[in-house]
């Protein structure tokens, strides 16, 4: 069982930033993605970046050009640079590992981002 726990979250004016940290209680190298989803209130869970275990990254849209993802493996450790941050960036975000060999997602229990002025 492999627990993810986030950090970094707070308030924020527009136009600030922040970086969210996920760690991982173990290795994240066997993972196919680690992802950074969110959820704003009274809207679905979307996912927001993935990193691939070969470096690869996809963006959704609203947040392309403004967050970065990134992974340390040596540290167990995924990164969420968020940059320019808008009042819609408002949410909890969530760390989640996926394994395509033993057909698991695994969640964090969020952090929560608020971009207010």
């Amino acid at each position: 069982q492999v627990q993810l726990v986030e950090s970094g979250g707070g308030l924020v004016q527009p136009g600030g930033s922040l970086r969210l940290s996920c760690v991982a209680s173990g290795s994240i190298f066997s993972f196919n993605s680690m992802d950074w989803y969110r959820q704003a209130p009274g809207k679905e869970r979307e996912l927001v970046a993935r990193i691939i275990t070969g470096g690869g990254t996809n963006y959704a849209d609203p947040v392309k050009g403004r967050f970065t993802i990134s992974r340390d493996n040596a540290k167990n450790m995924v990164y969420l640079q968020m940059n320019s941050l808008k009042a819609e960036d408002t949410a909890v975000y969530y760390c989640s590992a996926f394994s395509s060999r033993i057909g698991m997602r695994y969640w964090g229990k969020g952090t929560l981002v608020t971009v207010s002025s």
